[in-house]
């Protein structure tokens, strides 16, 4: 529009585990760019997120959920959370509208923690409640009072990442809140992440899904080999599965291989909408003894903070 500034920059998702960051991005984007899973924890890197839209650009980045970090691989998450904040032009900070059986209301610790962090930020910070789908609008009420005697937050948005209430009104405020300037990306941009980090993450997807209790958290995925047969739009990745202990490559391996087959089907489906060619995959098991807990091994499986 004539006389209007273009807009762009980057827009911080910050928040504890499972409260829909990542489900949030996707549905800004309109494609699935973050795994998602219902266990916590699923986030592992800051994913960033392409929205252009006519006068403007907004960066999402995703980040892992702020929590109690015991392991190295989990203090390299709360890293990644927290310096996301810094290198940022405002925080969205989400939460979700849940209540008690009582209808108490309450702010989790590590909510309060994180608020702690964004007091010293010269830069706006949003709220943004989530999964407002799950209980009647009336309540809503308590929830914001309760933030809004914590926190002088920019504003407050209700949203359903789920269902997409408010998600466009939500697009609107963020991006009146960034400053003038021309796309950081080509308009036909999602994010700048390489195939090979999406198809990794895709496999830990359907690893989390499918695996039970604390597996899925011993488990990263590493791409070794990927041959594009172009001519015969054929695309051939090999990928590691790395687990903690013997045990746990049984328990993905499976009886008769069975689990990894599921694991290895469910993720060359999205492989192949995500490439859109035909995809064979081949997945493979290695143990690499005690990762999580050594800052060496999460280097070499490629966790590093920025």
């Amino acid at each position: 529009m004539p006389n209007v500034p273009h807009r762009s920059g980057f827009v911080t998702l910050v928040g504890r585990p499972n409260v829909g960051k990542s489900t949030l991005l996707n549905r800004l984007l309109g494609q699935k760019v973050a795994i998602t899973s219902h266990r916590p924890q699923t986030t592992r890197n800051r994913i960033p997120g392409v929205v252009t839209r006519p006068g403007a650009q907004i960066v999402f980045v995703d980040t892992p959920g702020i929590h109690k970090a015991r392991r190295a691989l989990n203090q390299h998450m709360v890293d990644v959370a927290t310096g996301a904040l810094w290198d940022t032009d405002a925080v969205a900070l989400l939460v979700e509208a849940g209540v008690g059986p009582e209808l108490q209301v309450g702010v989790a610790e590590t909510v309060n923690d994180l608020l702690g962090h964004l007091r010293g930020l010269d830069k706006p910070v949003y709220l943004v409640i989530n999964k407002i789908d799950r209980l009647p609008r009336p309540q809503l009420l308590p929830i914001i009072d309760a933030y809004q005697q914590l926190f002088d937050f920019a504003e407050i948005l209700p949203v359903s990442a789920l269902k997409g209430e408010g998600v466009a009104h939500l697009l609107d405020v963020l991006a009146a809140a960034l400053p003038e300037g021309p796309a950081l990306y080509p308009e036909d941009a999602l994010t700048d992440l390489t195939e090979r980090f999406i198809a990794a993450e895709l496999v830990r997807e359907k690893l989390f899904r499918q695996l039970g209790q604390e597996v899925p958290y011993s488990v990263a995925v590493t791409i070794e080999a990927w041959r594009d047969l172009s001519s015969s739009g054929r695309v051939e990745i090999d990928a590691i599965i790395h687990v903690e202990r013997d045990s746990q490559k049984g328990i993905v391996i499976g009886k008769g291989g069975q689990m990894l087959k599921q694991i290895g089907v469910a993720a060359r489906k999205d492989l192949e909408r995500l490439l859109d060619a035909q995809v064979h995959l081949s997945l493979f098991v290695r143990v690499e003894k005690a990762w999580t807990r050594t800052p060496g091994s999460l280097r070499k499986l490629g966790y590093e903070s920025s």
